[in-house]
């Protein structure tokens, strides 16, 4: 009986790609099977994992009790970097193994950030539609990353690419880390002297339960008010609700969000919508065509390397 590799949503595979690696996994008795529409409901995914031997996901969430009806499972490839979506502890627990896509969308969501920062500091998205309506600049003076303090939250890969780009720039950067470090171009300060001394802070966290509302409203106090904020890591790291009053209050001057406390779409009352000098986007930092191709030969690679017993990109 063939064993099952099952693509549980879709990840961006070309279909010659996912052609060649049936064939391969064909060969090592494995049947592949890939499914064109996220799953509506754990119900549904239920239903399409329960006799995988090996889960591709990409950010679904998957609950405990979901896997808990996958007695074959072995290995959860997930084509993401971060994965707060999957139930680790249940997954070391049952022996699954579980890899990541480290590293595919680095530069997509390097660039993004830094898109992000030159749009706010020159009102990009409002004078579009001032543009559109007949208007002027009505002397609006923006700012520049040249001189600008730049603080990082978080030093990783994606962390260091934006470092890269801000210092490109010209900015000065600050990075707060958990783990030092020895890179003499950037300063290392605390998270608290961070916030009161950059004027962008960009986060570049994952969600760990010391990270979740790890940007509190004390925290968004010590921002100068000329500040802004950028997320593209993850939406449980900031306290929106606080950082819609700082920017409703005028305590900062703007944020440029891509992320939320789940995939959007978001609530309708949510309470960054209503918050003034802002840029909502519906996560897309890392979706870039050449991300979604790193991210597919990633995920392949990965299988490939634990079925030969040299497992790589491992979480647990």
């Amino acid at each position: 009986m063939m064993k099952k590799i099952v693509f549980a949503e879709p990840i961006g595979i070309s279909p010659e790609a996912s052609k060649s690696f049936s064939k391969e996994m064909e060969a090592l008795e494995y049947d592949v099977i890939f499914y064109d529409s996220k799953p509506v409901s754990q119900s549904e995914l239920q239903q399409r994992i329960v006799d995988a031997e090996i889960l591709v996901i990409a950010n679904y969430p998957l609950a405990a009790q979901t896997l808990q009806s996958c007695p074959n499972l072995k290995l959860i490839a997930v084509a993401f970097t971060g994965v707060d979506h999957v139930p680790i502890d249940y997954c070391k627990e049952n022996s699954i193994s579980v890899c990541n896509a480290a590293g595919y969308s680095t530069n997509a969501v390097a660039e993004l950030t830094i898109t992000l920062a030159v749009s706010l500091l020159r009102n990009v998205v409002y004078f579009d539609s001032i543009t559109r309506k007949n208007g002027t600049r009505e002397n609006f003076l923006g700012g520049e990353l040249f001189g600008k303090t730049f603080g990082i939250l978080g030093y990783g890969a994606i962390g260091k690419r934006v470092a890269h780009l801000a210092k490109a720039f010209g900015s000065k950067v600050i990075v707060s880390t958990r783990t030092p470090q020895n890179d003499a171009t950037v300063k290392f300060v605390s998270t608290e002297d961070l916030f009161k001394q950059a004027d962008i802070i960009s986060l570049h966290v994952p969600a760990t339960p010391e990270t979740v509302g790890l940007v509190s409203g004390n925290l968004i106090k010590l921002m100068k008010p000329t500040s802004i904020l950028i997320n593209t890591a993850r939406g449980a790291i900031v306290d929106y609700s606080a950082l819609s009053k700082a920017l409703q209050d005028g305590k900062i001057s703007g944020a440029a969000i891509d992320v939320y406390e789940h995939e959007p779409p978001i609530e309708s009352d949510h309470p960054i919508l209503t918050a003034p000098n802002t840029i909502l986007l519906p996560h897309i930092a890392y979706a870039t065509k050449e991300a979604i191709a790193l991210r597919t030969n990633i995920v392949l690679s990965n299988i490939k390397a634990w079925l030969a017993g040299s497992p790589q990109n491992l979480v647990f």
